[in-house]
């Protein structure tokens, strides 16, 4: 796809661009389908929105649009969901502990914080 729409929001993963590019591949590679976000943080987004994954160095790598997006309390998040964001051994326990760290980084951290669970697809690598 040339010339992306100016108005299509555009984000990264993670907190940092080392993160950002460990789990762009993960997308890449097939792996990741899902992310999550403190609903502190930002708003939802809504089935059917696309928005533009960048790099770790702020340049658009992927489209990707919302499959769905649901609020689940940070200690309610089953081992299906942590599967889908498909970081380390796909274990509930590991998705836990990096979710855990992340979020103590981004100051937001409890174990009853309320999450907003997004599922995605890729439309297009950039």
């Amino acid at each position: 796809m040339t010339g992306l729409p100016d108005d299509l929001p555009r984000w990264s993963f993670g907190d940092s661009p080392e993160l950002a590019d460990e789990l762009l591949a993960l997308v890449i590679q097939g792996r990741k389908t899902a992310t999550c976000w403190a609903l502190a943080q930002m708003a939802p987004t809504a089935p059917g929105e696309r928005s533009v994954v960048l790099d770790g160095a702020g340049r658009p790598a992927l489209l990707v649009e919302t499959l769905s997006c649901v609020a689940v309390r940070y200690c309610d998040v089953g081992p299906a969901f942590a599967a889908l964001e498909g970081e380390g051994d796909l274990s509930l326990d590991h998705w836990r502990a990096a979710h855990h760290r992340y979020f103590t980084r981004a100051g937001v951290f409890a174990e009853d914080m309320d999450l907003w669970c997004e599922t995605f697809r890729v439309v297009e690598r950039l």
